[in-house]
This record gives structure tokens, C-alpha cells and sequence, in this order.
């Protein structure tokens, strides 16, 4: 057997998705670091996660998370991208749906931090812009900026959980249908619910459209003056949030 042989037959052992006849006394060392340590990944990446399910609740979802979705990149940074998606669909370990949202939103956060540096579009910046320009304007968004729909209002029970202390109330989530926007600002990451119409528009804003494009869609609406000064309004509130990449 050549060594790549091995150690791809030494890998399938580990993670369990290959034969282990006659290692087992030896493997289950490994077999048993792989699963605590693709464990401890999780609860670095989910620290609200064991908090609210209790101890024995998050292993037995995280080692079902793992013989589902064994980790595919070398670092373990980014393990449970499919967590959330993945507890969707788990109501048995899972004892509320809101629950999978709250991870979510932490898997978002988390992107947000760790996402690269760049620098914000500023209002000096866009005052430059000649008038017969900005029709054309085009906005990116700051790297980490992400949206997500949300069936529960999981913000108040992020609030809780980031209070601390043993004896934590968490509230009750109430099912809300809503837009959370997460992004970061200077070193701290961020989010906000979004009414319906802010967030369609903010959508459209980084989905490539033009500042003339926006001022179009809210004309229907408002009249076209009207909806000139409330896309501008919004563009203002934008770069003050730090929404927009320069």
C-alpha cells in the first residue's frame, strides 16, 4: 500500500466513513480526539449555542452534525456553515425552531468579524461625485455585510445571552418574519432588524443597481422629487452605519 494509500485509508477511519478491521484498539483514540475536537470548533464558533441548549443537548447535536457533515476545510474556523441549516431540519435535538435562527445569526456575526479590512465609503467621498454622476452610482457592500430571513425574534434572546451570569430569563421568541442585517463597524460587529421596504431597497443597492435605479423603484411610491430625498435619506443613513465599501 503506497503512503497516500494509507493515509487516505487512515483518514476514512477516523471520520468513520472507511473499514478500520484490526486498528480499532488504536483508532478509537483518534476516532474519539477527531469528534471531541470538531466539538470544541463548534462551541468556539456556537458560543451561545451550548448556553441555550444545555451541555448534553449540544454534544448530542454536534456529533450528529459531524457523522452528517464531516469537516472539509483545513481549518476548523469555519466548521458548522451548515449547522444552522442543518438543525432546521433536527426538531428531535432541536427543541425550537427559533433556536437554528439564533445560530444563524451567531454564524453571521461571526463572518462578520473575521471578514477583511477595507474601507468605508465616506460622505466627503460622495460629495465629490459630480451631480450628472450620480444617477449612475453604484454601491458595493463591506466585506462580511450579509442579510438573513428570519421567521423568529431571536434578538431579544441574543441580548439575554450576551448579559450573562448563571440564571439567565431568556424571553420567549415571538414569530416575526423580518430581515436581520449583520455587518461589521471598525472592529465590532453589528446587526439591525430592516422594515420590508429599507430592506428591499438596501437589497437592491448592493445588488448592483444604480442610485438612478433606486430613485425608479421608489417612484412608484412617491413622487419623483419625494423619492430622490428618500433615497438619498437612506444612502445617508447607510454610509453612517458604515453599510458601504469606498
Amino acid at each position: 500500500m503506497s503512503l497516500s494509500a494509507q493515509q487516505l485509508a487512515l483518514r476514512q477511519a477516523v471520520v468513520g466513513d472507511g473499514p478500520a478491521a484490526g486498528f480499532k484498539g488504536m483508532l478509537r483514540i483518534y476516532q474519539q480526539a477527531y469528534a471531541a475536537r470538531l466539538t470544541g470548533a463548534l462551541r468556539d464558533n456556537f458560543g451561545l449555542l451550548p448556553r441555550v441548549l444545555g451541555d448534553d443537548a449540544f454534544d448530542a447535536l454536534a456529533l450528529a452534525y459531524i457523522e452528517a457533515h464531516p469537516s472539509q476545510r483545513p481549518s476548523i474556523r469555519w466548521f458548522g456553515h451548515r449547522l444552522p441549516e442543518f438543525m432546521a431540519t433536527r426538531d428531535d435535538l432541536v427543541p425550537h425552531p427559533a433556536i437554528a435562527e439564533l445560530a444563524a445569526m451567531e454564524w453571521a456575526l461571526r463572518g462578520a468579524f473575521d471578514a477583511a479590512d477595507a474601507e468605508p465609503l465616506s460622505a466627503d467621498r460622495l460629495a465629490a461625485v459630480p451631480a450628472d454622476d450620480w444617477a449612475a452610482m453604484v454601491f458595493q457592500p463591506m466585506p462580511g455585510l450579509s442579510f438573513l430571513q428570519l421567521q423568529w425574534n431571536v434578538g431579544p434572546v441574543w441580548r439575554a445571552l450576551q448579559r450573562g451570569g448563571d440564571e439567565i430569563e431568556m424571553p420567549e421568541p415571538d414569530r416575526l418574519d423580518h430581515t436581520l442585517l449583520v455587518w461589521r463597524r471598525g472592529l465590532t460587529p453589528q446587526w439591525r432588524a430592516l422594515e420590508p421596504q429599507d430592506a428591499a431597497l438596501l437589497r437592491d443597492a448592493l445588488d448592483g443597481r444604480s442610485f438612478g435605479d433606486l430613485c425608479e423603484r421608489l417612484s412608484d411610491r412617491v413622487s419623483g422629487d419625494e423619492a430622490a430625498q428618500l433615497a438619498v435619506t437612506a444612502l445617508h443613513g447607510w454610509l453612517a452605519e458604515g453599510l458601504l465599501r469606498s
